[in-house]
């Protein structure tokens, strides 16, 4: 075996900050780092399942894993964790912008609230200072520490719905007036677009700096959903199925390791070849 290609793909003792850390794919991409001797720090809102997320890891794998609670939307908030990192291990290498509100709105009785013309405005200011002003923030704050480091690595984490439009046809129900019928709501895919323009932008902004930055556009996960979805989602899909939880975890790997040093401003698509059709 090539040792010296093996080597590439090592993170040892690489800090990375995984924001949406304790949702499903930000631990798995927690444990990524960590199976590659990385040191995975984890931000949420969730106090209880951070905390004992952290700890797992850290058992696990033998790292000093940590979890700060902190709302990514307040950069402030940001800035005191940048420097609470900065004390700990005078550094920070990689940053996963994994954050994301994906709506599943319930109806209000027979209205649809998911629909565009129910669609509030309050929600769409939630949904998008979470998955695109928050990426914004953390950018910024922990880039600018990567900048002065003359290194580091920004994993912008886009979706299949960040290339094609969501086909609302999956979300139908029998017997429901067309008002009543529930979509994909607006906000999802319009932030997964902006994510990787934000990539696009930071990968020009911080080439000079050694910065790489990149975006992984990720096909829908199998996470026991209904039938009826995943029968109708298996066939858009010419791999005829939806992900594995796992199945990001190499990708993420290559991202944040020198296996892609050469590689800045792109979007990685790996969506079961969806996108394609």
């Amino acid at each position: 075996m090539n040792s010296e290609l093996v080597n590439k793909f090592q993170l040892e003792d690489k800090i990375a900050v995984i924001t949406g850390g304790v949702g499903l794919l930000g631990m798995k991409h927690a444990e990524a780092i960590a199976e590659m001797g990385g040191t995975p720090i984890l931000l949420d809102i969730d106090d209880e399942k951070g905390k004992t997320a952290a700890e797992k890891l850290s058992v696990k794998y033998s790292k000093n894993c940590s979890f700060y609670n902190c709302d990514i939307t307040n950069e402030d908030a940001i800035v005191n964790v940048k420097n609470e990192i900065i004390k700990i291990y005078n550094r920070i290498d990689i940053l996963i912008n994994n954050a994301a509100i994906d709506s599943k709105v319930e109806p209000d009785g027979k209205k649809q609230l998911s629909r565009l013309e129910n669609f509030s405005l309050k929600q769409w200011n939630l949904e998008i200072s979470v998955g695109l002003t928050g990426s914004f923030i953390c950018s910024k704050v922990f880039g600018e520490v990567m900048a002065k480091f003359g290194r580091g690595v920004i994993v912008n984490i886009a979706s299949d719905l960040g290339l094609i439009s969501p086909d609302q046809r999956l979300y139908r129900k029998d017997g429901l007036q067309e008002d009543e019928q529930p979509v994909k709501p607006i906000t999802y895919s319009i932030i997964k677009h902006g994510i990787i323009g934000l990539t696009k932008y930071l990968a020009t902004y911080w080439a000079d700096k050694g910065i790489r930055v990149n975006a992984l556009s990720p096909g829908g996960v199998f996470t026991n959903q209904p039938n009826e979805f995943t029968s109708k989602i298996s066939k858009l899909i010419p791999l005829g199925r939806m992900a594995n939880e796992d199945e990001y975890k190499a990708a993420i790997v290559y991202l944040c390791s020198d296996a892609s040093s050469y590689m800045t401003g792109s979007n990685l698509v790996i969506d079961g070849g969806r996108t394609i059709i």
